[in-house]
């Protein structure tokens, strides 16, 4: 059983940043693909990124390419979305993922998600 809980979302003005946070619980944490997701309201949820379980192979999507980082830290049990540029459409609740086949091409089949953090981008 994993237990994901996200941190740092709030009210940035446009062209700003912040790093969002998912601390897992766990000892198996470094084996997970791990993912970020964002919906908006009334918007189906989207991928936004994904990181495999050593962090070899890393995926973005095309909206936040160049303006979003991700990367994990497995001995703290974190994955981290680091968000630059940030613009309007970024506005939505972002939750992390993880995928215990380690492998980024089913991280949006994953189990385990958190509860999502408010990111919310002023013009």
């Amino acid at each position: 059983q994993v237990q994901l809980v996200e941190s740092g979302g709030g009210l940035v003005q446009a062209g700003g940043s912040l790093r969002l946070s998912c601390v897992a619980s766990g000892r198996t944490f470094s084996s997970y693909a791990m993912g970020w997701f964002r919906q908006a309201p009334g918007k189906e949820r989207e991928f936004v990124g994904a990181i495999s379980w050593i962090s070899v192979n890393i995926r973005y999507a095309d909206s936040v390419k160049g303006r979003f980082t991700i990367s994990r830290d497995n001995a703290k049990n974190t994955v981290y979305l680091q968000m630059n540029s940030l613009k309007p459409e970024d506005t939505a609740v972002y939750y992390c993922a993880a995928h215990e086949s380690g492998n980024i091409d089913y991280v949006s089949g994953a189990k385990y998600w958190g509860q999502g953090t408010q990111v919310t981008v002023s013009s």
